[in-house]
């Protein structure tokens, strides 16, 4: 089996990468990533893991037809998890989100339909696709994404769903990912939180922190993806979620781990809107979740920095 990973040097693309450099049946792993994100670390920090010569890299654009095509070429199954991904200024420019979220996706989906050898596609988008929620929403409830980000996503996942008829492909719309990872991105939620309590010890909370989000550790979510290689799902849209926390929850865990911490909120009388993303999904019969618990997960990311603040 050869695999190409979009994203790949990213923050779960690494780790995923990893994972399935360990597997006997996936013989070659090509990365297309442009390096937006700057992940060099990527290069670096795998190296003595992945010794057995599997993995490669192509730094390209999605936009780039041309050298798109190429990389597919002898590709088995695609990871489609490269997006502009910073959702705070999502609203700012428009434009950057539908070429690369949308364009960039529509043009993989062309380059995919023309190779015939291809037989999966996993794409990754986003819970926010449903807007807010404050009931648990499901596969069944209708999307209404509410930032360009979002929208750009949900357009995405209308190019895959070209290809449910064609081969096993997948739309995972996931939960707001946390934990440790060698690409790890400090502009989430929980990773920011972690980061800030850790080295700063004070953390900013926006609105009045009642709101309430759903979140995914990131090893829950490549051993999803790594499974999806060979599962037996048939393709379809699919959620990706674990826990919903409101914030001031996710407060009181912090507040275990680091007792001195402070927090101030920001624009405290602003209600925040809910999302709330329900667990046992479609998916989970396929990909039962496994139970953990939030402490533990965040002492063992505390444990992963290298020095106290």
């Amino acid at each position: 089996m050869n695999v190409l990973v979009t994203g790949g040097a990213g923050y779960i693309g690494a780790e995923l990468v990893f994972q399935l450099s360990l597997c006997e049946d996936v013989k070659k792993i090509v990365v297309y990533d442009n390096l937006s994100r700057e992940n060099y670390n990527f290069f670096t920090s795998l190296s003595h893991k992945i010794t057995n010569g599997k993995v490669s890299f192509i730094q390209g654009e999605l936009l780039d037809s041309r050298k798109l095509r190429k990389a597919l070429d002898g590709i088995d199954v695609v990871y489609h998890l490269a997006a502009k991904v910073s959702k705070p200024f999502s609203n700012i420019d428009a434009h950057i989100y539908e070429q690369i979220n949308h364009w960039g996706t529509a043009e993989l989906i062309y380059a995919v339909e023309e190779r015939k050898q291809i037989r999966r596609f996993i794409y990754t988008s986003c819970a926010t696709v449903y807007g807010k929620s404050s009931k648990e929403a499901d596969e069944t409830t209708t999307p209404d994404p509410g930032n360009h980000y979002s929208i750009s996503k949900f357009r995405g996942e209308g190019h895959v769903e070209r290809l449910f008829s064609k081969m096993n492909a997948y739309v995972l719309r996931m939960a707001k990912v946390y934990g440790y990872g060698t690409s790890i991105r400090f502009d989430s939620v929980i990773n920011r939180f972690m980061f800030d309590a850790h080295f700063n010890g004070k953390i900013q909370i926006h609105g009045s922190g009642k709101q309430v989000r759903p979140f995914i550790h990131l090893e829950k979510v490549v051993a999803c993806l790594k499974e999806l290689r060979l599962s037996e799902a048939p393709s379809g849209i699919y959620n990706l979620a674990d826990k919903n926390i409101e914030v001031l929850d996710l407060i009181d865990v912090l507040k275990e781990l680091y007792p001195e911490m402070e927090y101030i909120f920001i624009n405290q009388h602003l209600q925040m809107n809910d999302l709330n993303i329900a667990r046992s999904g479609k998916l989970g019969k396929y990909f039962p979740m496994v139970d953990t618990d939030l402490k533990s997960e965040l002492t063992t990311f505390k444990n992963r920095f290298a020095f106290g603040s």
